[in-house]
This record gives C-alpha cells, sequence and structure tokens, in this order.
C-alpha cells in the first residue's frame, strides 16, 4: 500500500484534538485511531460513518445511536456498490472500536483478548471471538511475496497463554527507557506473531496494546496508531520475518521505532518506505525527525547551529541543496550526482519537497515542462547551503 492511500484513509480530526473540549478530545482520540486502524486491512470507511462521527465527538448522538443509525443504513440501502461489503465491515468495526476504547479498562488475559476479537468484530466476521483453526501464509509487499511464520493452529491458545503469563510477572520497576521499549516491542510482536484468528490479528494486537499501556499507566492517547497503523503493521512484519539464504535477520528495530514514538515522544519518520527487504539507496536510513540523524556521511553537521536550520521532515532536502549548490542543474544533472537513474524519484524524494519547502525553484517557473528546465536554490536555500558547508569545513 503507498504513503497516499495510507493517509487516504486516515480521517483527520485534529481540529478536535487539539482545541475541543476535553469531551471532544477524548472522541475524536478514539475515532480516528478506530477509523485509522482499518487502513491494515486495506480497508476504507463511508463518508456516512464519517458524518455520524462527526455528530457523536461533538456530542449531537450518542455510541449507541451511531450503531442504531448506521444498522438502518445497511439494512436499507437499495443501491449496491462494489465496496459495500469492505466499507460495512470498516464502519462496523470503527464503530466497535471507538465504544471499546472510550472506556478505560483492560483484562489482560487470553479470555480478555479473544474477547476483545469479539467485541471489535461482532456483527462483522462470521468467526468474531474465535480462534483460527487452520493454517495461514499472507503475501507480504515488504518481504517482496513472502510471508512470515505464523503459529501452527493447534497451539494458539497455549501461545497466548504462555506470552501473557510472561508479561504479567515482568516487573517494568527500575528500567532504564531502552528496555522498557525494546521489553514492549518484544511482547506485542510475539503476541502478534501467534496470529489468534483467521482476520483481524493487526487491529485486535493494537486495541489491547492500547488498552494495556493504558492499564500500566502510559498515556497513549494521540495519533500514532490512526496516522501509522499501515507502518505498524509492517514493522511487525519485518520484527516476525527471517530468512538465512537471503540473509535476513528478525528486524524489530522499526516496531521500537515505532514504540520509541508513542512513549517517548521521539520522531522517527515512519513511512513504509523505509521497511521494504530491500529499499532503494534513497530509503535505508530510516531518519529521527528531530535531530536529522543520521544524514548522508557526506553531509555531517558538526555544530547544533548548523543542524537546527536544516529542514524539520525530510533530510533528502540537504543531500539536494548540496548537489544544486551555486549552480543551475537539470534533472539529468540532479540524477548523475545523487545517483539515481529513475526521474520520477529524484522529483517525488527530492525536488518536489524542497520546492514546496522553500529551498529550491524552478528557472522557469511559468513553463514546468520547459525544454530547458533547471533548478537553482532560493535565499532560503542558499542559506542552508552555507550554513551546511560551514559545518562540513
Amino acid at each position: 500500500m503507498s504513503e497516499k492511500n495510507d493517509k487516504e484513509r486516515y480521517l483527520n480530526f485534529d481540529e478536535y484534538i487539539r482545541q475541543g473540549e476535553p469531551s471532544q478530545r477524548e472522541a475524536a482520540y478514539a475515532w480516528s485511531t478506530a477509523i485509522g486502524l482499518q487502513a491494515v486491512d486495506g480497508l476504507k470507511t463511508s463518508e456516512y460513518l464519517n458524518d455520524l462521527a462527526r455528530r457523536n465527538i461533538e456530542g449531537e448522538i450518542t455510541i449507541d445511536e451511531v450503531e442504531l443509525l448506521l444498522n438502518s443504513y445497511y439494512e436499507s440501502k437499495t443501491t449496491r456498490e462494489a465496496d459495500d461489503d469492505d466499507k460495512q465491515e470498516a464502519d462496523k468495526a470503527s464503530k466497535n472500536i471507538k465504544r471499546i476504547l472510550s472506556v478505560k479498562t483492560c483484562d489482560f488475559s487470553t479470555n480478555g483478548y479473544i474477547s476483545l476479537h469479539r467485541r471489535i468484530f461482532e456483527g462483522v466476521m462470521k468467526h468474531a471471538g474465535e480462534l483460527r483453526k487452520y493454517d495461514i501464509t499472507k503475501r507480504e509487499w515488504v518481504l517482496e511475496g513472502d510471508t512470515v511464520s505464523y503459529l501452527n493452529w493447534e497451539d494458539l491458545r497455549r501461545a497466548v497463554d504462555y506470552d501473557i503469563q510472561q508479561e504479567r510477572d515482568f516487573s517494568y520497576k527500575s528500567i532504564s527507557n531502552d528496555e522498557l521499549v525494546a521489553h514492549v516491542t518484544k511482547f506485542v510482536s510475539g503476541l502478534w506473531q501467534i496470529h489468534a484468528f483467521g482476520e483481524g490479528n493487526t487491529r485486535t494486537t493494537a486495541v489491547f496494546t492500547i488498552q494495556y499501556l493504558r492499564s500500566l499507566g502510559f498515556n497513549v492517547e494521540n495519533d500514532l496508531f490512526a496516522k501509522h497503523s499501515w507502518y505498524f503493521r509492517n514493522a511487525l512484519v519485518r520484527a516476525n520475518y527471517k530468512n538465512a539464504i537471503k540473509g535476513i535477520d528478525y528486524s524489530p528495530v522499526f516496531l521500537e521505532r515505532f514504540f520509541r514514538n508513542l512513549l517517548l515522544g521521539e520522531q522517527w519518520d515512519l513511512r513504509n518506505r523505509y521497511l521494504h527487504i530491500n529499499p532503494p539507496a534513497e530509503w535505508q536510513v530510516q531518519p529521527n525527525l528531530a535531530t536529522l540523524e543520521p544524514l548522508p556521511r557526506k553531509y555531517p553537521a558538526s555544530t547544533p547551529q548548523v543542524r537546527n536550520k536544516w529542514p524539520s521532515n525530510n533530510s533528502n532536502i540537504v543531500r539536494l541543496v548540496q548537489v544544486i549548490g551555486e549552480q543551475e542543474s537539470s534533472v539529468k544533472e540532479i540524477m548523475e550526482a545523487i545517483g539515481l537513474k529513475d526521474r520520477k524519484n529524484v522529483m517525488d524524494i527530492y525536488l518536489t519537497p524542497a520546492i514546496s519547502e522553500g529551498y529550491v525553484r524552478m528557472l522557469h517557473p511559468q513553463s514546468p515542462r520547459h525544454p530547458r528546465q533547471k533548478y537553482l536554490l532560493t535565499v532560503k536555500g542558499l542559506a542552508l547551503y552555507n550554513d551546511v558547508k560551514k559545518g562540513v569545513g
């Protein structure tokens, strides 16, 4: 799934979360998480549900009324569309998750985990709340079509019992932040890898994780699961994939970075492009947006004064600014300097963000497709170029 599609599946309630009354903020957080989590299975909620969610946030209707209106909507619908079944699943699962997240309780047990699946998918899936009775494989984009090795179905209950009991026995007292994140990552990753249910595992694991972290005293009421649910799922995949022939080991680091953002307020760039097992050169370094570290070694920063003036959300802009310098450069010249062969990648990853943030401009802005189009730095871009050059020197 592309980054664009992932973002399109996230319904933005930022205004309520930032500026609403306490009850509106809580409702907006729950709805945004519930709706955003549907992206992990490629689902998108209907505009009707989105409107009901807004009315619920405003206090116009209760969650019980949302349920009644939603059921009536699908029962009385006379014209069917191709994606109606998918939207109905997304709508009803979102409504159920919102109801669950509005009550801050957690049944941290195997029965609680299974019951949670039932509560999320009741009225949606025939086997809601039932452990799967067959083995599964799933082709994954980040694994180039390969699959994670999921637990065989005969051992599901015993495995969930074991993981939850191990977590019950663990003490978080006097551990460092790094140890905390590593432990949470290991627990959530292991629980997900069991894949206890035929469908809906990631959504169930995400909600269970939110409930559990709340019960431990962590404040996880932000939009991380809403905006980055597809990253969360792919990070779980990478944490549980190993292929000795391809030289690939388990990679929990991506999931750890998700939890570092969630629990420690760090700012790792949570885009799926970094999770692919064979990423192109420009996707091999996942940046921490708070520090823009690590940058390509060719362009180090030696002083905080330089680093603080760098673009806030894309270290590739720094590289492009260095490449263009005080010259006018064509796309071909930029491609050669950076070492890329795909023109689209240069435009999408380097030029478009740099132009958007005001570091680079076109020589012929009125004619973007001009046959002799070139790119040069703006005043802002030149200031950045000079600062970085001083840092390198």
